[in-house]
């Protein structure tokens, strides 16, 4: 009988520690156990270099949605980002979409910032101001070798 009761004791330990370690998991990855109650909005940006499907989306630093899906608009020649938004979060029409960086190199992420504008965003509309990613690695790669370039026109034939 104690080893019974032994069994059972261990037992439900295991449970509660597997459900926890589910329950960080899916929290510490951004996710929801409920799905939670969100709506799509989308964006048309010239360069999302960096951005990934399930990157953050941010309004004032605040974690508020994730990017679901990013795809080419061939006709343009450019990216339609398409991402979810928690759904007490209304945004007005003349809302900004912007892809900023964490730090200098870190992960990309979609900042909103809302406008005041007196009519919201509805479900599945496009947020038609944005600023494009920067691209630090031609940045750089401009600065070093722009400036070097530079300096072999300036220099006098031998």
């Amino acid at each position: 009988m104690k080893q019974t009761k032994l069994e059972f004791l261990v037992g439900v330990f295991v449970l509660l520690g597997l459900a926890a370690i589910a329950y960080l998991t899916v929290k510490l990855g951004g996710g929801s156990l409920l799905g939670g109650d969100t709506y799509a909005l989308e964006a048309r940006f010239s360069s999302v270099s960096g951005l990934n499907t399930g990157s953050s989306v941010l309004v004032a630093g605040v974690p508020v949605g994730r990017v679901e899906a990013i795809r080419v608009e061939p006709s343009e020649y450019t990216a339609i980002v398409s991402f979810r938004v928690m759904s007490d979060l209304r945004l007005p029409t003349d809302s900004m979409a912007s892809i900023k960086t964490t730090g200098l190199i870190g992960d990309k992420y979609v900042a909103l910032s809302p406008g005041a504008d007196e009519t919201f965003l509805k479900a599945g509309e496009r947020i038609t101001m944005t600023e494009s990613s920067v691209d630090i690695e031609s940045l750089i790669g401009k600065m070093a070798f722009g400036s070097v370039s530079e300096e072999t026109e300036k220099a006098p034939p031998p």
